[in-house]
C-alpha cells in the first residue's frame, strides 16, 4: 500500500513542488495539500493520512498549533515539521508534543522522501543542529528546575514563573487565590534567597534557568 500524505505549506510554488515530487515517486498517495492551518487540521481529519508533512509558519493556525492539537485529538498521523529554520523554543515545543521529524527546505528532495519513509515505518528523523540545540536547552532546564527547588518552596516556584509570564501582584494573587501581602511577603522572601532585588532580576533568573 503506498504511504498516504497531507502536504501543508503556505507557499503555492513550494507546495506544487512537492505534490509533483511524490506524485512521480512511487509508493506515495497525495491526499491533499494545503495552504494554512486550518485546511490542514480538517484534511487529516478527513483523510487520516499516514504521515503529515507540516510547515511550522502558515497564516492563521501555525504548524505547532497544528500539531498541538492534532495530539490534543490523539490523531494517529505522524508529523513531519518542514522549515526554513527552527527557533530553539520551537523545536523544544515540538519535541515535547512528540513530532517524529525534522527536515530544513533547504536538504535535497531525496532526503525528505528518506525521511518519510523512515518516520511512516516507525521511526524518527531530525536535522542534527535542531537535535543538539533541544537536548542542551532540555538539559539546562532540568539542571535548573533541580537547582531552584532547593532554594525555593512549591509556592515560592509558583509565584517566580508568574512573575515571568509579567504578571502583577494582584493578579498573581488571583491566580493563586491568597492576598496581595502575601504575594509581597514571599516576593521578599524569594529575592533575599536569590539574591536579586526587582521583578527584572527575577524575571531573567526563571528563563535563565527554564522555569518558564
Amino acid at each position: 500500500m503506498p504511504i498516504r500524505l497531507v502536504v501543508a505549506d503556505d507557499h503555492p510554488l513550494i507546495l506544487n513542488a512537492l505534490e509533483q515530487f511524490f506524485t512521480l515517486e512511487e509508493g506515495f498517495e497525495i491526499m491533499a495539500c494545503c495552504q494554512d492551518g486550518e485546511e490542514t487540521l480538517q484534511a487529516v481529519r478527513n483523510y487520516q493520512p499516514d504521515v503529515l508533512i507540516l510547515d511550522v509558519r502558515m497564516p492563521g493556525m501555525d504548524g505547532l498549533a497544528v500539531l498541538r492539537e492534532l495530539r490534543h485529538e490523539q490523531c494517529p498521523t505522524r508529523v513531519i515539521l518542514l522549515t526554513v529554520a527552527l527557533e530553539e523554543s520551537e523545536a523544544l515545543e515540538a519535541a515535547r508534543l512528540g513530532v517524529q521529524g525534522v527536515v530544513l527546505k533547504e536538504m535535497a528532495p531525496q532526503l525528505l522522501m528518506q525521511c518519510v519513509r523512515k518516520v511512516h515505518d516507525g521511526g524518527e528523523w531530525f536535522e542534527r543542529q535542531t537535535v543538539s540545540r533541544v537536548i542542551s536547552t532540555l538539559l539546562r532546564h532540568e539542571a535548573g528546575t533541580r537547582e531552584t527547588v532547593h532554594i525555593l518552596t512549591p509556592r515560592e516556584l509558583e509565584i517566580v514563573r508568574l512573575v515571568a509570564q509579567s504578571l502583577r501582584n494582584k493578579g498573581i494573587a488571583d491566580a493563586l487565590c491568597i492576598g496581595e501581602g502575601t504575594v509581597k511577603i514571599h516576593l521578599h522572601k524569594i529575592y533575599k534567597k536569590l539574591l536579586i532585588n526587582s521583578r527584572l532580576a527575577l524575571t531573567l533568573y526563571a528563563r535563565d534557568k527554564g522555569l518558564v
